[in-house]
């Protein structure tokens, strides 16, 4: 994977700062769903132990962290498209 065409893309519009507006909606697109990884990986990873560790409270716990990681997806979906319409207002 090489990112020169994404860079090409980039130096052809850089007159008006449009190419960069374009450059910083894909970086931010993902950073959101890097960071929706991350925090997801730490919700499963902490419902786990705590599940080790009180085997009695598993079913509340596992349906805790199903809400919890709906919400990070739910705000990594909201910052995807937040990227995507900046793309689009600037192509």
């Amino acid at each position: 994977m090489t990112i020169y065409p994404l860079l090409q893309a980039v130096a052809a519009q850089t007159g008006s700062g449009a190419g960069w507006a374009m450059m910083g909606a894909g970086i931010g697109a993902g950073v959101a769903v890097i960071g929706a990884g991350v925090g997801i990986g730490r919700i499963g990873g902490s419902a786990a132990e705590a599940m080790a560790r009180q085997p009695e409270m598993g079913g509340r716990i596992q349906t805790a962290s199903l809400i919890f990681a709906a919400f990070v997806e739910g705000a990594a979906l909201f910052a995807i498209v937040v990227a995507f319409v900046i793309q689009g207002k600037v192509s």
